[in-house]
C-alpha cells in the first residue's frame, strides 16, 4: 500500500503523514493526540517551554495517547553574538516607534541579553525518550545524536538546501524534513541566510533524495492527498503538515488567527523578519510590509521579538490585527477542515484513491 514507506516503519506509524510541531506556544497537547490517534505523528513544538514545562507537556501528551509523537527544539535559538549595542537598539527604535505610538505605548527599554536554553531542554528530551526528536536550525553534536541513539529516540533534522540536507546526514540523523519555501512559519536555514534559501519543496525533494540515503520528509504547500502523492511519487518517504493543522480547532491559534486562515487573507503571504527577527512565512501584514526593506533596523533573533510583545499584546488588546503575525504557509487557501480527525481522514482517503488509479 502507498502509506508503508520507509518513514512510517521508523517512526512506527500508520501513515506518513507529520503534523509540523509549532513553536510559540502555538502546538497543542489535544493537536498533538488527535493526530497520532489517527494513525499520523503529531508534534510539539517545545522551544519556548523550559525544562519542567516539557516535562509537564510530555506527561499530558503520554497520558492522551499510546501512539509515538514528536517534540521539537531549536538547536541554535538566538542570533545574538555579544550584547546589542546602542546603536542596534537605536535603529530599532526609529524604526518601530510609529507603531508603538499608534498604540500609545512606549518603546520598550534595551533588551537583556538571551541565554540559550537548548542544553538544559534536550537534556530533558533523553529524560522523556519521546519516540520522535526533531530539531531546527542546526545539527546536533556528536555526543547528543549517540544519546538519542542509546535510548531508541528517531531524530529528524530540518534541511532548506541539499547543503544543509547532507549536512544532517553527515552527523547521523535518522531522517531529514525537506522544508520548501512555501511553508508556513520561520525558515530553519542554518548553513546560510534564510532569504538566500527559499527552493521550493518538490524541487528541495527531488535534490535532496538525489543525494542522501536516508528518509526524506516534504514540507511546505501540502494539504491535500494529491499533495500527499505527488511527494511521494517524488521520493518522499512522509509529508510533514502545517498550515492545515494549525488551522483546526485543537491548535492553540487565536481564534481571529484561525479565521484568518479561512478567509481571503489566506490568498497573501509573506516572508518577513519584523516580528521575531528570524525570516518566516505569515499572512501579510501591514506592519510587515510596511517595515521591508528596513531590516537592518531589526534586532536579532529572539530580542526582536521580546521588542515586540508588548506592541503584540496592545495589538490584540485593540484588535489591531494588522499589526500582528498570524503564521500561514502559500497552501492555506485550499484549506477546508477545522477539526484533526476529519483532515487525516481526508488525507487518507483522498491519498488513498489517487494511489489506486
Amino acid at each position: 500500500m502507498w502509506y508503508q514507506t520507509k518513514a512510517t516503519e521508523l517512526l512506527s506509524i500508520d501513515y506518513p503523514i507529520m503534523q509540523g510541531p509549532f513553536g510559540g506556544n502555538l502546538s497543542s497537547v489535544q493537536l498533538v493526540s488527535a493526530v497520532s490517534n489517527a494513525g499520523g505523528l503529531g508534534g510539539y513544538g517545545a522551544y519556548t517551554n523550559s525544562p519542567q514545562e516539557i516535562v509537564a507537556i510530555d506527561k499530558q501528551i503520554r497520558a492522551a495517547t499510546n501512539k509515538p509523537y514528536n517534540i521539537n527544539l531549536w538547536v541554535s535559538d538566538t542570533d545574538v553574538t555579544g550584547t546589542v549595542t546602542d546603536e542596534q537598539y537605536q535603529r530599532a527604535a526609529q524604526v518601530f516607534k510609529p507603531y508603538f505610538d499608534e498604540l500609545d505605548l512606549p518603546v520598550p527599554a534595551k533588551i537583556a541579553p538571551f541565554q540559550s536554553r537548548f542544553e538544559n531542554q534536550v537534556q530533558v528530551v533523553m529524560d522523556i525518550r519521546p519516540k520522535v526528536f526533531s530539531y531546527m536550525f542546526g545539527t546536533l553534536t556528536e555526543d547528543i545524536m549517540e544519546q538519542c541513539h542509546k535510548r531508541g529516540i528517531i531524530t529528524v533534522g530540518a534541511a532548506t538546501t541539499l547543503d544543509e540536507a547532507m549536512a544532517l546526514e553527515a552527523t547521523g540523523t535518522d531522517m531529514i524534513i525537506a522544508s520548501g519555501f512555501e511553508a508556513g512559519g520561520h525558515r530553519p536555514s542554518f548553513l546560510g541566510s534564510a532569504e538566500a534559501s527559499i527552493t521550493g519543496t518538490f524541487v528541495l525533494v527531488q535534490l535532496i533524495r538525489e543525494k542522501v540515503k536516508v528518509p526524506v520528509v516534504a514540507a511546505g504547500g501540502i494539504a491535500t492527498g494529491a499533495g500527499i502523492k505527488a511527494a511521494l511519487t517524488l521520493g518522499a518517504d512522509a509529508v510533514q503538515i502545517g498550515t492545515a493543522f494549525l488551522a483546526c480547532e485543537e491548535s492553540n491559534v487565536l481564534p481571529i488567527h484561525r479565521e484568518a486562515l479561512f478567509s481571503e487573507k489566506a490568498k497573501y503571504t509573506a516572508l518577513t523578519r519584523a516580528f521575531t527577527g528570524r525570516l518566516g512565512r505569515g499572512l501579510t501584514s501591514r506592519l510587515g510590509e510596511e517595515t521591508k526593506g528596513k531590516e537592518a533596523g531589526f534586532l536579532p533573533f529572539p530580542l526582536q521579538g521580546h521588542f515586540m510583545s508588548s506592541l503584540r499584546k496592545a495589538a490584540l488588546g485593540k484588535e489591531q490585527w494588522d499589526m500582528m503575525q498570524f503564521w500561514g504557509g502559500q497552501i492555506a487557501p485550499i484549506l477546508k477542515h477545522r477539526k484533526a480527525d476529519a483532515l487525516m481522514h481526508a488525507l487518507v482517503t483522498e491519498a488513498t484513491a489517487l494511489f489506486a488509479k
